[in-house]
């Protein structure tokens, strides 16, 4: 791993990355670079708690592309329904 995720410009507002922070995993789906959400991507694939911290964030916040990242975890080997209704990116205002 290359750790070029620690230079996403979604991190903007962080002096590090902290993968074990809701806020973290929210900022880098919501503004990272598709480099970083390869990264990101290839991280969860070896770590199971990375992996569940993705899904939880995706069903409780609005993100860009929700169903990506529930068919991405689910590809991963996580139970995932895809059918589920996932918070409306841009409906509080974001």
């Amino acid at each position: 791993m290359t750790g070029a995720l620690e230079h996403s410009r979604a991190l903007w507002n962080r002096t590090a990355l902290d993968l074990g922070s809701d806020g973290v995993v929210a900022q880098i789906l919501d503004r990272g670079e598709f480099w970083a959400w390869r990264e990101l991507y290839a991280r969860a694939a070896t770590d199971s708690a990375l992996r569940s911290r993705i899904l939880r964030v995706v069903q409780a916040i609005p993100t860009p592309l929700p169903h990506f990242w529930l068919a991405a975890m689910r590809s991963l080997g996580e139970t995932v329904d895809l059918s589920q209704k996932t918070p409306v990116y841009g409906s509080d205002g974001v």
